[in-house]
C-alpha cells in the first residue's frame, strides 16, 4: 500500500533506495541507533512501511527485548554507573535465536523477541521463516558496540545527546558517528535530513 507522501516518508524513500542499491538481494539487516528509543522505535517503523510499499518482506527487531534478566545484570555489574552499557544485553542470545538464522536463509527459523524487560521474564518464542530476500530492521541502545561489528549491513544514527552514564561510555568507546552508514538529524521528526560527516 502506497503511504501518503510527506517530507518524512519521502526521506526514508530516498534512504530506501539507497539501501536496496546497495543491499538488493539476499537478507538484510538494517541497524538503528541513537539515544532516544521511541524516536529509534518510530523511524524503524516508518522505514519498514516504506520498504513494505514495494511489497518487500520486512521483520523488526529491537535489543530492548534481548536484555538480561534484572537477577543476572545485578551479578554480572551491581550497582555500576553504566550497568546499563555493560551487562544489560544478551548479545549472545541475540546472535543465537535471531541473527545467525535470520542470514542463513532458507527455512532456518529466527525469533524477533526472547526477553520482557517489563514483566522481567522470558517470552514463549514464536518462530518465524522468511523468503530468500527479506529484510530486518532491529533498533536498540548501543547497537555499534564491538561486540556486535560485522552483524549489520547498514546502520542509521539518529543524533542526539548522551542522556546518562551508559550514553557517555558508550559516545566514548565507540564513536557511533565514525561508524555507521548514515547520520540522521530528527531534531524535527516530521522532516529529518541527513547529516554530513568526515566519512561522507
Amino acid at each position: 500500500m502506497k503511504l501518503v507522501s510527506t517530507p518524512r516518508i519521502e526521506f526514508l524513500r530516498t534512504l530506501a533506495t539507497e539501501i536496496l542499491h546497495n543491499y538488493g538481494r539476499g537478507r538484510t539487516i538494517i541497524a538503528i541507533d541513537g539515544p532516544d528509543a521511541g524516536g529509534r522505535a518510530a523511524f524503524g517503523d516508518d522505514l519498514a512501511a516504506v520498504f513494505r510499499e514495494d511489497e518487500l518482506h520486512v521483520f523488526r527487531a529491537s535489543l530492548r527485548y534481548f536484555q538480561h534478566s534484572r537477577a543476572e545484570q545485578q551479578r554480572l555489574a551491581p550497582d555500576t554507573p553504566d550497568h546499563r552499557y555493560r551487562v544489560g544485553y544478551d548479545y549472545s542470545a541475540l546472535r543465537r535465536v535471531l541473527v545467525e538464522p535470520f542470514r542463513m536463509g532458507g527455512s532456518t527459523g529466527f525469533v524477533t523477541e526472547e526477553f520482557d524487560p517489563d514483566r522481567d521474564t522470558w517470552i514463549q518464542p514464536t518462530w518465524q521463516t522468511a523468503p530468500a530476500d527479506a529484510i530486518l530492521i532491529i533498533d536498540g541502545d548501543y547497537i555499534n558496540r564491538p561486540e556486535l561489528h560485522g552483524l549489520w549491513l547498514y546502520s542509521v544514527l539518529l543524533e542526539g545527546a548522551p542522556v546518562n552514564d551508559s550514553d557517555l561510555r558508550y559516545h566514548a568507546e565507540v564513536h557511533p558517528r565514525d561508524v555507521v552508514s548514515a547520520v540522521v538529524d530528527t531534531t524535527d521528526p516530521a522532516a529529518p535530513r541527513r547529516v554530513l560527516t568526515d566519512r561522507c
